[in-house]
């Protein structure tokens, strides 16, 4: 089965090479990025250092490994953090990243490969984040007894793991040490055929955005900008969730009820020039770097700041929801609030959670946004009630990242 396995990876790696070839620029980043791996280790990593690796698909992973990489590295200074990417977008923005003394791409998962660069690397521990399973990978740390963890784990009895043709899968599967899991479906996959390996310890990504709440950063232009007014935050947005809440909302913007603050997922200047021209004159770009106190309507174009814009929000609409899935929502309740998204949810736990118990509402279409958004802008004792929840969700359920650092050490 290996040998196919192998012909996959081949096969997979040859398309990403043919796709940067003909201008792909996700694939031209990738070959890219892997030819200069070696080099990045080689100049970071020497022989003689102590290297525990984290492995992310990408920028939404490496939010969940972030808090048990920042907690190693406070206790254990001396040791030496490699955190590999498999896409450019969890690359592109962290490869600066300041607790990670060496970031790279991951190289395909072939036989060579993988003993290429454990060799070079030596890591003492390896952690998957959630997804990330490279068969190779693992058989060549396993062959070298280092223990691999994955973490923030999360399974459903359709993976093929757990198919009738899926016992090879599972078989390396079930060659880490420990997966530390985030719920209770998860947890009895796992147990059914290694009840030694798997501990519950939720999700990561509550203890980094707790962290996030606590150091926010401020910004006086933004106070400026909401004065004695709420504000209606839209973060993540594409075109297909404005065109179910604009309308409504600028009616109340306009009535003076309400601020809007929009930070559209992408921010390249032909998006953010076509969201303009939806706004009424009375709309700023963030990039305007001036006085808003006499702005109504305020477009974020640029990236890296709208999780610290949260905590001057009343009520936040999460992007995506009306595309292949939904954005982050716990960034917005960790600030409790209550919010509005679309109905492509489902694959989400914390959102299916969120909606369960009061904090959240998802909507359809247009009508069902007037009726919710109305109900949250006018009716303040169900409006902080409602972020209330939010913010206890997010009290309840962060503490994964020590439960995780108490194991492994």
């Amino acid at each position: 089965m290996f040998v196919l396995y192998n012909i996959s990876i081949f096969g997979y790696d040859l398309l990403i090479r043919l796709a940067a070839i003909f201008g792909v620029e996700k694939a031209k980043k990738i070959v890219a990025g892997r030819k200069i791996i070696y080099h990045e280790i080689d100049k970071k990593i020497s022989a003689a250092d102590r290297v525990m690796w984290f492995h992310c698909a990408s920028l939404g992973e490496f939010e969940q490994g972030r808090p048990v990489i920042e907690s190693l590295k406070k206790k254990q200074p001396d040791v030496k953090i490699l955190v590999s990417f498999f896409s450019p977008s969890g690359y592109d923005v962290r490869k600066n990243y300041e607790y990670a003394d060496c970031v790279v791409y991951l190289p395909a998962d072939t036989p060579f490969n993988a003993k290429k660069f454990v060799r070079k690397t030596h890591p003492e521990k390896v952690f998957f984040i959630k997804y990330e399973f490279w068969f190779n990978f693992i058989k060549e740390l396993k062959n070298s007894n280092v223990p691999v963890y994955n973490v923030s784990g999360i399974f459903r009895k359709d993976q093929y793991f757990f198919k009738w043709y899926g016992t090879w899968f599972r078989k390396q599967l079930l060659q880490l040490d420990t997966f530390f899991v985030q719920n209770r479906e998860s947890y009895d996959l796992i147990k059914k055929y290694a009840p030694e390996k798997v501990v519950i310890t939720g999700d990561t990504r509550f203890d980094r955005v707790f962290q996030i709440a606590q150091s926010a950063k401020q910004f006086d232009d933004i106070k400026k900008f909401k004065g004695d007014k709420p504000i209606f935050l839209v973060g993540s947005s594409w075109a297909a969730d404005e065109k179910r809440f604009l309308n409504k909302v600028l009616e109340e913007v306009k009535k003076k009820n309400i601020k809007l603050i929009i930070a559209p997922h992408e921010v390249h200047r032909a998006r953010i020039d076509s969201l303009m021209q939806e706004l009424p004159n009375n709309a700023a770009r963030y990039s305007e770097k001036r006085d808003f106190s006499d702005v109504d309507i305020l477009v974020i174009d640029s990236i890296g700041i709208l999780y610290h814009l949260y905590q001057y929000a009343d009520i936040a609409y999460i992007g995506g929801g009306f595309g292949v899935g939904l954005h982050n929502t716990l960034e917005a309740a960790t600030f409790g609030l209550p919010m509005i998204f679309g109905p492509n949810y489902h694959k989400f736990k914390e959102a299916k959670d969120l909606i369960f118990i009061g904090a959240a509402f998802s909507i359809d279409n247009s009508t069902d946004f007037d009726i919710i958004f109305s109900k949250l802008l006018n009716d303040i004792s169900f409006r902080e009630n409602a972020g209330k929840i939010a913010g206890d969700f997010i009290l309840q359920q962060k503490g994964g990242t020590e439960k995780i650092i108490n194991h492994i050490m």
